[in-house]
């Protein structure tokens, strides 16, 4: 059975290569804002770059916080990619300009701890043991980042009955960020799947096979 996506417009992400990249899976995807569309398809992807605060007014303009919410409450799947999964954190803090975000996770979004920014280009990430986004992927695999912010404390203290978050890290200039989780129906990236060639596709893939279980 092909699976619906909607692949989240709210002025922010390259929709284009995310178009393509989920097509490729099989998906049959809907670049759309539609309250209906987002929240009847079977998975919703939220891209998303440039700043943090910027992200926030734009998805707010739209209630795509409240449809992310909306979806998450009924146990729906959503991916976040790069600033899409930034978004999901309590907030944000670039140059000074705070902006508070949808609040799924603890944890702020700050600028990355070393000398070479962006980060910008391939890395590996360490992959926690039982997540299936990674799924087949090979630890020495690299993903594609662009990104000078990210989440690098990271404290959940999640429910005894529910499965704890896998979360994969990433270094850059020895600092230390997180690179994905891996959450139940909350899937997100910081780095782009959709430019990860055929890593990334594999990615896209896993999450696209649990939109049918």
């Amino acid at each position: 059975m092909t699976c619906s996506v909607a692949l989240l417009d709210y002025g922010s992400g390259n929709l284009r290569s995310a178009h393509r990249a989920l097509e490729r899976t099989g998906a049959r995807v809907t670049v759309t804002r539609d309250p209906d569309q987002v929240l009847d398809a079977d998975g919703l992807v939220v891209p998303g770059v440039g700043a943090f605060a910027a992200c926030m007014r734009q998805l707010k303009a739209i209630n795509g916080d409240r449809m992310i919410g909306q979806r998450l409450a009924g146990g729906r799947p959503v991916l976040g990619i790069c600033v899409g999964m930034q978004i999901l954190f309590d907030a944000g803090n670039e140059h000074g300009d705070y902006a508070e975000g949808c609040g799924q996770w603890p944890g702020m979004v700050e600028q990355l701890d070393c000398a070479r920014l962006p980060h910008m280009g391939w890395n590996t990430v360490d992959q926690p043991d039982h997540s299936v986004m990674f799924t087949g992927i090979d630890p020495r695999e690299r993903f594609y980042f662009v990104h000078s912010y990210g989440v690098r404390e990271w404290e959940f203290d999640h429910q005894a009955d529910t499965a704890a978050p896998q979360v994969a890290w990433a270094t850059h200039g020895g600092d230390r960020f997180i690179a994905a989780i891996d959450n139940g129906a909350l899937w997100a990236t910081q780095f782009h799947p959709e430019k990860s060639g055929d890593t990334g596709a594999k990615l896209l893939r896993n999450w696209v096979d649990t939109l049918s279980r």
